[in-house]
C-alpha cells in the first residue's frame, strides 16, 4: 500500500480519536485500532517511513499516539 494512503488512513483514525476529552484514552484508541485492523506490513511501512521523514505529515494526536505506543504498533 502507497504510504500516503497508511498516513491519511492513521490521521483519520487520530481525528476521529482526538474528540475523546480523555487525552489518555484517546492515544491508546488511535494505537489499539492501528494495531488490531492493520496488517503487520502496513505498520511497519508507516514506522519505516517515519523514521526516514518523520511525523510532520500526521496530525497531532496520530503522531503522538505513535510516539507513544510505538512497541505496540510493531
Amino acid at each position: 500500500m502507497h504510504v500516503d494512503a497508511l498516513i491519511k488512513m492513521a490521521n483519520q483514525i487520530g481525528q476521529y480519536f482526538s474528540a475523546f476529552p480523555d487525552r489518555a484514552e484517546a492515544l491508546d484508541g488511535v494505537a489499539t485500532h492501528i494495531r488490531k485492523f492493520w496488517e503487520p506490513r502496513m505498520r511497519r511501512e508507516l514506522l519505516e517511513h517515519l523514521d526516514r521523514a518523520g511525523f510532520d505529515a500526521l496530525n497531532p494526536t496520530t503522531a503522538e499516539a505513535i510516539r507513544q505506543h510505538r512497541a505496540r504498533l510493531q
